[in-house]
């Protein structure tokens, strides 16, 4: 009975391992992989005369890998101090048109890319 109930124990073992995949696509894949990114500076927005001014918007600049974008960030209800975000490391998923990330409560936000541009080379000593 031991016999038989290690060999079925083994057999699980062994299918549950190949039953797991190794690589997955979806990870190799640049487009759908979150990357590392640091706000370099958050300034309140000056938008249109349309836009209804008794919402705070910031224009937030952040870097990722070698590149600088400029999002639009709308808080939610209730919320404050994206002022004050400036320095932090935060993960982000860049899209075609927006930006990924999630906030400190762990809900994923989703923001408009308002310009890109090629981060400047580092400068040397």
């Amino acid at each position: 009975m031991r016999r038989i109930l290690s060999v079925i124990l083994m057999a699980m073992v062994a299918l549950a391992a190949l039953g797991q995949e190794t690589t997955n696509k979806q990870d190799t894949d640049n487009k759908n992989k979150y990357e590392p990114a640091t706000i370099l500076d958050v300034k309140t927005h000056t938008g249109t005369q349309k836009d209804d001014s008794s919402v705070t918007k910031y224009d937030i600049s952040l870097r990722v890998r070698d590149t600088d974008y400029v999002v639009l960030y709308t808080p939610p209800p209730g919320t404050y101090g994206a002022q004050y975000n400036e320095g932090m490391n935060l993960l982000v998923l860049v899209g075609s048109k927006t930006i990924t990330f999630n906030d400190i409560a762990g809900i994923s936000r989703e923001v408009p890319i308002l310009s890109r541009a090629p981060a400047p080379a580092p400068k040397k000593p």
